[in-house]
């Protein structure tokens, strides 16, 4: 293989090509990000703040071209919008808080000690961005890694090809030198070759459980720090006294937003048995109401998934589900294809030992059981090899948070889902992964702790 091929879901045909690097072109990539990263590093913080900034505005100048090329390359409808809401959210939201997350910790500073910890940059990070939010999940990492003083190498999914491309000709536009943030085309030979020879101080990967072992296993030895967020299967709890339109809204739009395609989208939801018929009532109006087809038509409310290997995972997922006892609620759309269209749905009937409810399915389809307890629940939602995040529905907080406390996931939703707060750390336990992005702690993991004792007599 000599190039990278976008295929449009759309219909199938090549949207995007793209020629790969040799394993020399990228350690010579990698030779330029560290020659400039001393450089880069020296800039005044508040500088590398705002280009950083500017770079954020100048992508927020293609928000229409974001939204339909998107929908080409991996199927979100052009009704959303593209990505630029979250992106910049997260970006500004990172460069607000540099100053104060990166400022020296002053221990003593006495006539006899000066003692303190200071924040350098790791040097060269190398991010590995997945398609399904292309943008947002690339500004994770690329927006603090350069603020802190790292340069960065990305290397973006083949089915969301255009995107590095676009952030860095906008970061590069507004003043960052193109040494500082390279994107490049590689294949997973020559990602692997370079993870193993050490090119890189710290490596961010989203993506597949699979992929995420290789990438730690090329790097075993190297002593590089990698941070991967990986499979998920988020579970929902609505308890007895949720407000139930609203748990409904969010949990099914949590489910089928994207097509199914989120890193914490909602794959598994419990339902006290006093809600639960009528929550499965209102489910199955919701979804029965979306407009499956083109996502570049305005009317299209969900598209399709973005490769035809991840709508005939989820098929195989249901049709073993459904010969195994569950019931299909959604009558099958005139617009499925038997491709990459694929038809939401509410399953019903479900326990754990189906695939459905235990591997990550990552498209439009969530199983629905019914609980009789907080203690049913909690046991449910972690019975699972993964942990993102998990959504509670209640009135009462405390009773929310004392079922918080024993939920094995990185981060814990009440009455809301499927949304990525930059303040707070996104992490994740078990299969999911380990790391941690954005917040203060996302600083912390992009530097690292320098310690200055000096007695001055």
């Amino acid at each position: 293989m000599t190039q990278l091929n976008c295929i449009s879901p759309i219909d199938g045909s090549t949207y995007a090509s793209r020629p790969l690097v040799t394993l020399e072109q990228a350690q010579k990539c990698v030779t330029r990000a560290r020659n400039v990263q001393t450089a880069w590093a020296a800039r005044a913080l508040n500088e590398r703040i705002e280009l950083v900034r500017a770079g954020v505005a100048k992508i927020g100048e293609t928000t229409e071209q974001m939204a339909l090329e998107l929908a080409h390359q991996m199927g979100r409808p052009v009704r959303y919008g593209g990505e630029f809401g979250g992106f910049e959210e997260r970006a500004l939201y990172m460069a607000d808080i540099a100053e104060r997350t990166l400022a020296p910790i002053v221990i003593e500073d006495s006539g006899d000690f000066s003692r303190k910890i200071e924040r350098e940059p790791q040097g060269v990070v190398f991010i590995v961005a997945p398609w399904n939010y292309p943008y947002m999940t690339a500004i994770n990492t690329l927006a603090p890694a350069l603020i802190a003083g790292n340069t960065v190498i990305l290397k973006h999914s083949t089915q969301t090809l255009l995107v590095g491309e676009r952030l860095a000709e906008a970061f590069h536009a507004v003043g960052i030198p193109v040494d500082v943030f390279q994107n490049i085309f590689l294949d997973h030979d020559t990602t692997g070759k370079l993870i193993a020879e050490g090119s890189f101080n710290a490596i961010n990967f989203t993506g597949s459980v699979g992929a995420g072992r290789t990438i730690e296993q090329s790097a075993a030895g190297t002593f590089t720090a990698v941070s991967t967020e990986l499979g998920g299967k988020d579970p929902g709890y609505v308890m007895e006294d949720a407000n139930l339109d609203a748990a409904v809204d969010t949990l099914i739009d949590g489910a089928m937003f994207n097509s199914g395609q989120c890193c914490c989208g909602i794959e598994r939801i419990y339902v006290h048995e006093s809600l639960f018929d009528s929550f499965v009532e209102k489910a199955v109006a919701l979804v029965s109401s979306y407009k499956l087809g083109n996502p570049l038509n305005q009317e299209t409310t969900i598209g399709p998934m973005a490769n035809i290997r991840f709508a005939n995972e989820v098929r195989a997922q249901t049709a073993e589900a459904i010969a195994d006892g569950a019931t299909a609620h959604i009558a099958t759309f005139a617009e499925d294809d038997g491709g990459t269209y694929l038809t939401p749905q509410i399953l019903t009937n479900v326990n754990h030992n189906m695939r459905i409810m235990q591997d990550e399915s990552f498209g439009p389809v969530v199983g629905i059981m019914s609980v009789s307890s907080d203690e049913e629940a909690i046991q449910l939602m972690n019975d699972s090899e993964f942990g993102l995040t998990a959504s509670l529905w209640s009135a009462d907080i405390d009773r929310s948070e004392t079922i918080a406390k024993q939920l094995q996931t990185g981060t814990v939703f009440m009455n809301r889902c499927d949304y990525l707060d930059p303040a707070l750390c996104w992490t994740g336990c078990k299969n999911t992964g380990r790391g941690g992005g954005l917040s203060e702690i996302g600083y912390h993991n992009l530097t690292r702790p320098k310690s200055y004792h000096f007695k001055k007599k």
